[in-house]
C-alpha cells in the first residue's frame, strides 16, 4: 500500500497528515525535514512504549536523530494537571528550544496532553502527532485541539495548537485490543452520520471486514475520516460554527464519561457511539428525522458488536435528571443553553439549542431500561 497524504491548509500553520503502513519505522525520514538540530523529545505511555518505542527509536536513529523519552501511565487520568506539570517540567529539563519538535506517541490522551504541553511551553513549540489508536488517527490527532480534564468536566482546560505533522501508521492498529479498535470505530461512524451518508453506506458494507483486520479498508476509512475532519477544521478552526458538527454524540458522551468517572467502564469512542444513537433517537422523537434512521444507526453498531444503549454500560448510572445536569457543564453550553448536534437524516447533522430537555430525558430513561 502506498502512503497517502491529506493536506490541512491553514496558512502558515498548514501541515500534512500521512496515512499508511510502516510510518513508525519511517518516522526519522518524515520528521527530519522539520528539525533545526537532530534531537527530539518523545512522550509516550506504558503500553505503547512496550510495543512500539523500539521501532520508533530505530526509525529516528537511522536519520541520526537523538531521542529522549518520557513514559507516562496509561489511561484518561493522565490528562490532568499533575501529568501536564510533569511533562512540561521534563521538557524544560531536556532544554527544549522553541525551534525544536516534541513527538506525541500514543492515543488521544497522550496527543491531547502533549499538544497542550507544547502549546504552553515557551509560548508554543512545534509538535508531531504519531497516533497509535484508531480514535486518535481519525479524530484527536487532527485539528489542533489540545487539553486536559478537570473535576468539572472533560477537556475544559486547553488550547488550539496545530501539529506540524501527523503520521498515522495503520499497521499499529493491528496491535489494538478489539474493544479499543471498536471504540475508535465509534468516531469513524460519526463522520458518516454527521455529513456523508455514502460513507455510512460504505461502513455498513465494509465495517465487519475492516474490524477483522483488512488493512487496505482500514487505510481507506482513516483517510476518508481525516479528509472530512480537515475540511471542517479549515472552514472553522476554533469552533465558531461548522466544527461543532464534529461533536455529534459528544454532549451525551461527555456526560456519560463524567458519570462513569472517566474509567474503563466506558471508553470515549464507546460513549460517542452511544451518544450518536441517542442523538438520532432524540432527533426522531422531535420529528427531525425518520424513525428508520436511529434504527439503522443502532443496527450497524450492534452488527459491529458495540455498545448502543445506557444499559450496555457496566454498573449503575445516575438518574436521567443527573445526566442532564452533567450535560449542562459541557463546554458546548452557550448562554446557559446546551447546544446539541441533531440530525435531519443520516449525513445531515446540524447544531441547535432548541431541544426540549424533557424529550432528552425520556430518551435517556428509555435507553437505560
Amino acid at each position: 500500500m502506498t502512503i497517502e497524504t491529506v493536506h490541512v491548509p491553514l496558512g502558515d500553520r498548514a501541515y500534512n497528515v500521512r496515512i499508511g503502513a510502516g510510518l513508525v519505522t519511517e518516522a526519522g525520514a518524515q520528521i527530519a525535514p522539520l528539525l533545526r538540530r537532530p534531537k527530539v523529545c518523545v512522550v509516550s505511555e506504558e503500553n505503547v512504549a512496550a510495543l512500539h518505542l523500539g521501532a520508533l527509536r530505530d526509525g529516528l536513529a537511522r536519520q541520526g536523530i537523538e531521542v529522549e523519552v518520557l513514559i507516562l501511565p496509561v489511561g484518561e487520568g493522565t490528562k490532568s494537571w499533575p501529568y501536564l506539570t510533569q511533562t512540561v517540567e521534563w521538557l524544560l529539563e531536556q532544554k527544549v528550544e522553541r525551534s525544536d519538535v516534541i513527538v506525541a506517541f500514543g492515543g488521544g490522551v497522550i496527543g491531547d496532553l502533549v499538544g497542550f504541553a507544547a502549546a504552553v511551553l515557551r509560548r508554543g513549540v512545534r509538535f508531531v502527532q504519531i497516533p497509535t489508536s484508531l480514535l486518535a488517527q481519525v479524530d484527536s490527532s487532527v485539528g489542533g485541539k489540545t487539553g486536559i480534564n478537570s473535576a468539572q468536566g472533560k477537556n475544559l482546560i486547553g488550547a488550539f495548537h496545530q501539529p506540524a505533522l501527523v503520521l498515522a501508521d495503520v499497521d499499529i492498529l493491528g496491535t489494538l485490543q478489539p474493544r479499543d479498535f471498536l471504540a475508535g470505530y465509534g468516531e469513524v461512524v460519526k463522520y458518516g452520520l454527521l455529513g456523508d451518508a455514502t460513507f455510512f453506506d460504505w461502513l455498513e458494507e465494509n465495517g465487519p471486514a475492516l474490524a477483522a483486520g483488512d488493512t487496505a479498508l482500514r487505510q481507506q476509512a482513516v483517510k476518508h475520516s481525516v479528509q472530512m475532519k480537515a475540511d471542517i477544521v479549515v472552514r472553522d478552526e476554533t469552533e465558531q460554527g461548522d466544527r461543532a458538527l464534529l461533536n455529534l454524540g459528544h454532549t451525551f458522551c461527555h456526560a456519560l464519561e463524567a458519570a462513569t468517572g472517566y474509567s474503563d467502564r466506558l471508553l470515549h469512542g464507546e460513549g460517542v457511539a452511544i451518544g450518536c444513537a441517542l442523538a438520532f433517537e432524540t432527533s426522531a422523537r422531535l420529528g427531525l428525522c425518520s424513525q428508520e434512521d436511529p434504527s439503522r444507526v443502532r443496527a450497524h453498531l450492534s452488527q459491529m458488536g458495540m455498545k448502543v444503549d445506557l444499559r450496555d454500560i457496566d454498573g449503575t448510572l445516575p438518574s436521567s435528571a443527573a445526566l442532564l445536569g452533567l450535560m449542562g457543564q459541557d463546554k458546548k453550553v452557550v448562554d446557559g443553553q446546551i447546544r446539541f448536534i441533531m440530525a435531519r437524516g443520516i449525513g445531515q447533522a446540524f447544531v441547535t439549542s432548541d431541544v426540549a430537555l424533557d424529550v432528552v430525558q425520556s430518551v435517556l430513561d428509555d435507553a437505560a431500561r
